[in-house]
């Protein structure tokens, strides 16, 4: 489980790294990921809309996409922000698919600077 200190709470920190963060569109997801200037903990929100499914399918979404995150939470240099918004696909996604989806946008966010 993610530590308070790395997730994204308000919505004006969400809308900041949407706007202004850098686009990475995979099959299964959409990730935007921002750089602060000051040293600060990685920072990921997650964004899970109706049109992904019903309550039940949207929480177990954003389970695994918590999941995935804590896991590629030691990779990722200090001070990134990354919110994470789930497509309809994702719901039938695997575990492994959507994991490589989500290490895959970091990696390619963090190049596309």
């Amino acid at each position: 489980m993610l530590a308070h200190a790395n997730r994204i709470t308000s919505g004006s920190d969400y809308k900041a790294v949407v706007r202004r963060g850098v686009r990475v569109v995979g099959p299964h997801t959409v990730a935007y990921l921002r750089r602060t200037q000051e040293p600060a903990p990685v920072r990921f929100g997650f964004i899970v809309a109706k049109n992904v499914g019903g309550a039940v399918v949207r929480n177990r979404i954003r389970r695994r996409m918590k999941a995935a995150s804590f896991d590629l939470l030691p990779g990722v240099p200090a001070g990134t922000e990354i919110v994470f918004r789930a497509l309809p696909a994702s719901v039938s996604a695997s575990w492994p698919v959507l994991r490589a989806e989500l290490s895959n946008a970091l990696l390619t966010g963090q190049r596309g600077r």
